[in-house]
């Protein structure tokens, strides 16, 4: 990509702290410009700013917390204050990410690009590598107050790879118009509330040129970008309240929890599961086909999304009776290309880059999905490393094209299925067909040692039907 040279200006709103005590509004035309480095297609982009700013330029979250004092807790509670300290990204970039870029040039760059998005106040402040989470430095604050409220914009037409400019001049940026505070200047930032904000770090291409992460951008061509639902009225709720102590009660308060695929709850029910054996009598000896509909009504972007590589999003379809019966029921395979990447096979082995990278002598890899069921459908779009393997290393992704089955917006996949009955079977039997969910496979959050719970399978959606066996 050619050097951008991306000019942003728009009229704000600033009050200052001596006007706001006096009761005054002024009103200033602000031009917001950056440059940024240049960026090649293909590679990770070097942002203008890394190391432009020193760690005392950026307020503490707790100091935000005085007066914002419930924003201060969701938000401390969230996956955005635990950007680097979240166990996987830790150990990811310190035994994945970081070591390879010191050993071969063209991911050299994933040094500080990883932390631009998971810990960046380093980036801003040239503090590159950071220190491990035990060595309690301000990295350790993650997405802060600071860093989304002092966001001016993006170097980039469509955001991608950490392409955010920050100011930290002592104005926060917010999504009103009317607002004061005696604590600090204020001003009206569409930028903020525009899910753009939500891009610069959530699309990301990687050295090589593959899409890596493509969130934003499946939502710009979803249905819910049409009708002017943004990433914040999803992971951001909204709500009566006041977002500081004195402040001005609203109807819509965004509260900063940004729930996501880490929360159950927000997990659970994403996808509808339906059921529809073609009988409800069957005899012994016959076969039953079964029918699963699965559909998308609640997600703006695919399910899985994000860091798509390393997700496992897949469903099982047992039949069960009274009497012990539990059999797997392998899906039918449709035939396209790539769908042998799609269907749980135990024999399987892949991403043989991350012992490569740690050298782990005589290593070949690990179970590509882990713990689920042979012949059960995976919901995945794979990433491919330089020499064709399967890899959850996106940095080291080549091509990520050969398939992509994933469940997008207001989508409806129909996964078909057939059931031998045994001769000896007879009474009620349980069609049962459940949607499971884990962060990162369970052969590589046991290789890596990561926490049980990073691999644990979450629950997504279940429906059963009752089919009945007789002669």
């Amino acid at each position: 990509m050619d050097t951008a040279h991306i000019r942003e200006k728009e009229e704000i709103r600033v009050m200052s702290r001596k006007e706001a005590g006096a009761g005054k509004v002024k009103w200033v035309g602000v031009a917001v410009g950056c440059i940024v480095a240049g960026m090649f297609s293909g590679n990770l982009a070097q942002g203008s700013q890394e190391g432009k700013f020193k760690y005392e330029d950026f307020e503490k979250p707790n100091y935000c917390g005085t007066c914002h004092k419930e924003i201060y807790q969701e938000w401390k509670q969230s996956l955005m204050s635990q950007s680097y300290t979240h166990e996987w990204d830790e150990i990811e970039y310190f035994k994945l990410a970081l070591p390879h870029s010191q050993k071969l040039e063209k991911v050299a760059g994933v040094k500080s690009g990883c932390i631009a998005c998971h810990g960046p106040l380093a980036y801003l402040t040239g503090d590159i590598p950071p220190k491990p989470v035990s060595a309690g430095t301000r990295v350790n604050e993650g997405v802060s107050c600071e860093i989304c409220h002092n966001i001016t914009g993006t170097t980039e037409a469509v955001p991608f790879n950490f392409s955010f400019t920050v100011d930290p001049n002592g104005t926060k940026r917010g999504p009103r118009k009317d607002v004061e505070s005696s604590a600090h200047d204020v001003a009206y930032s569409e930028f903020t509330k525009s899910p753009e904000l939500c891009a610069t770090c959530h699309d990301e291409q990687s050295p090589y040129g593959a899409w890596v992460k493509e969130t934003y951008r499946e939502w710009k061509a979803s249905p819910y970008a049409k009708e002017g639902t943004r990433c914040q009225d999803c992971h951001m709720y909204h709500a009566p309240g006041k977002s500081g102590l004195g402040g001005k009660e609203w109807n819509n308060i965004a509260h900063h929890v940004f729930h996501g695929s880490h929360v159950p709850s927000k997990l659970g029910g994403t996808v509808d599961v339906a059921v529809y054996p073609l009988k409800q009598t069957v005899a012994p000896g016959s076969e039953l086909p079964i029918r699963i509909e699965l559909f998308n009504g609640k997600a703006g972007h695919f399910i899985p999304s994000g860091s798509t590589e390393e997700r496992m999003f897949w469903l099982e379809v047992r039949v069960k009776d009274e009497k012990g019966l539990d059999a797997i029921l392998p899906v039918i395979p449709k035939g396209f290309v790539g769908e042998e990447f799609t269907i749980a096979d135990s024999k399987a082995v892949a991403y043989q880059a991350m012992g490569e990278i740690m050298e782990v002598p005589g290593y070949k890899g690990v179970s590509r999905d882990g713990i689920v069921p042979d012949g059960s459908r995976i919901f995945r779009r794979p990433f491919f490393d330089p020499q064709g393997r399967m890899t959850i290393c996106q940095w080291y992704t080549a091509d990520n094209t050969k398939v992509d089955y994933r469940i997008g917006p207001r989508e409806t996949k129909i996964e078909n299925f057939t059931w031998k009955v045994p001769e000896g079977a007879s009474g009620k039997v349980t069609v049962e067909a459940r949607l499971f969910y884990t962060q990162v496979p369970s052969s590589v959050g046991e290789f890596m040692g990561v926490p049980p719970s990073e691999y644990a399978p979450i629950l997504v959606n279940e429906a059963t039907v009752a089919v009945n066996v007789a002669k």
